[in-house]
């Protein structure tokens, strides 16, 4: 039987939580924002007091049904039905919810639910950073959650909060991810997250016609970059760059993209390796610079076109694209899942070309994706987990992406999806061929980082890195300013 409404109903929940959770006036004062805090708290434990309520019923609902279904058979005592998980419901929640991310979730679910009998049950969330801290102080986080950072993973592992890979999980993984990716997810020593899906971040998006038309080459090195820019505001045409960092509670962290993929360029792998573990500091000289070439670029007048008004108020990706396709701008430098956002049927005028290093001969990659923790030890869950690891999770989902995402009388086979992973036996053939480029570099790079925000522990990370960053963003803070407060709020140990 399908789940539909009752993930439906997990999510209406999540927004309720949501709601009460962020409800309080941090304009009322001292007292009245104690109070508000209290308030939302005990709102956001009343709602999931209700969810889990609800969940019973619908539990206690199915065991009638079956019950009915034995005593309409005759009362025979004989389960009909021998799949190992029939009854049992597992839990998901994440930070993926756009409708493709969506129905590509239920329909994979789907594939596991019809084999083993289980209900599959998935929360998405826009605000997962701050949910899954609320249920975890309520003692009711989900059974497995989809983690956007293996920083905030590895807090929790270390916090004794989510459990250690069993070994026929591990062997799924080991079967299916190369080291680097199976990497993200062991913390000191210890495997604790499946890999789930990855993006490729070092890339920048641009028309090649609108590139034709004016005789603009791709540049090879930062220098080209920078000198295209400066050709690209002399016509007048359109400014070389959209650029926005809105993204809700987790604003900014489109800057600290650039800050990484710069800190590749500038600083170099080992570098960038000591400043993510924080032996080089954020207030470094090297790192300041970059912070530093970053401001200059946006500030530049003409270089950046903001659909929002502001590089603040834009969102990430939507606008961004739509702008990308009215030719606003010229360029986008984000990742791979950008595809994702573009407006319906225009995937087929745009490109990619790989953000440019200091010279032509060094190519360090940027990327990031998800990983999946456990938080209930049953065996039910682990099935979900090692679910995660197979290629066959990942061609469902990238097949119905594709469905969804193709216009009547296109090509599906061009598709651009948004979905991409490092998984070494999905079917590339489901992807398109500038996807299955994707594939291939993020298998294959010989200088593979992740997201260094995503690595550091999450109250940086997740936290002043982004907030910090967006403070320099607005004016309100110097880089000097900006890079010490982002030091002085990394954890003691």
């Amino acid at each position: 039987m399908r789940s539909s409404w009752l993930r439906l109903f997990a999510v209406l929940m999540a927004f309720g939580l949501i709601a009460a959770a962020c409800g309080s006036d941090s304009d009322s004062g001292d007292s009245a924002s104690v109070d508000a805090a209290e308030d939302a708290r005990a709102a956001a434990e009343a709602a999931q007091a209700e969810a889990e309520a609800a969940l019973e019923e619908a539990e206690a609902r199915a065991a009638e049904a079956e019950a009915a279904a034995e005593a309409a058979a005759g009362g025979d005592s004989t389960p009909a039905d021998d799949r190992p998980f029939v009854g049992e419901i597992v839990r998901v929640s994440g930070p993926e919810r756009s409708p493709e991310d969506w129905e590509s979730l239920e329909v994979a679910f789907d594939v596991l639910e019809e084999r083993t009998g289980m209900t599959i049950i998935y929360t998405g969330s826009a605000d997962w950073e701050s949910e899954i801290n609320v249920q975890l102080a309520a003692g009711n986080p989900p059974d497995i959650s989809i983690f956007p950072q293996p920083g905030k993973l590895a807090d929790f592992a270390r916090d004794d909060l989510i459990l250690p890979l069993p070994d026929d999980v591990m062997a799924e993984v080991e079967a299916n991810w190369g080291a680097g990716a199976i990497g993200f997810g062991t913390v000191d020593g210890v495997q604790f997250g499946v890999p789930n899906k990855n993006d490729l971040k070092s890339l920048v998006w641009y028309k090649p016609a609108v590139f034709e038309a004016n005789g603009w080459a791709i540049p090879q090195t930062w220098d080209e970059f920078i000198a295209l820019t400066d050709t690209i505001i002399a016509s007048g045409e359109m400014a070389p760059l959209c650029v926005g960092i809105e993204s809700g509670t987790a604003t900014g962290w489109t800057f600290t993209d650039w800050v990484e993929d710069m800190m590749l360029r500038f600083q170099g792998p080992e570098v960038y390796d000591q400043w993510v573990t924080n032996e080089v500091k954020f207030s470094d000289p090297g790192v300041q610079e970059v912070f530093q070439t970053i401001i200059d670029l946006w500030n530049k007048e003409g270089a950046v076109y903001a659909s929002g008004g502001s590089i603040a108020a834009t969102p990430f990706a939507a606008g961004n694209a739509e702008a990308l396709i009215d030719e606003q701008c010229a360029m986008v430098r984000q990742a791979s899942f950008f595809s994702g956002f573009l407006p319906d049927g225009t995937s087929d005028q745009v490109s990619v070309f790989y953000f440019p290093a200091l010279t032509a001969d060094e190519r360090p990659v940027l990327g990031a994706g998800t990983l999946a923790g456990a938080f209930t030890d049953s065996p039910a869950v682990w099935e979900v987990m090692k679910y995660f690891a197979t290629p066959e999770y990942a061609n469902v989902r990238q097949a119905k992406i594709k469905e969804l995402k193709t216009e009547e009388g296109q090509d599906e086979s061009m598709t651009l999806s948004g979905f991409n992973t490092a998984n070494l036996n999905v079917d590339r053939e489901l992807w398109a061929p500038l996807e299955q480029g994707f594939i291939e570099i993020l298998q294959n790079a010989a200088v593979f980082r992740f997201d260094g925000s995503d690595l550091m522990p999450a109250d940086v990370g997740a936290g002043t890195f982004w907030t910090e960053s967006t403070a320099l963003v607005n004016g309100e803070k110097t880089v000097a300013e900006a890079t010490e407060a982002i030091d002085a709020s990394w954890p003691s140990e």
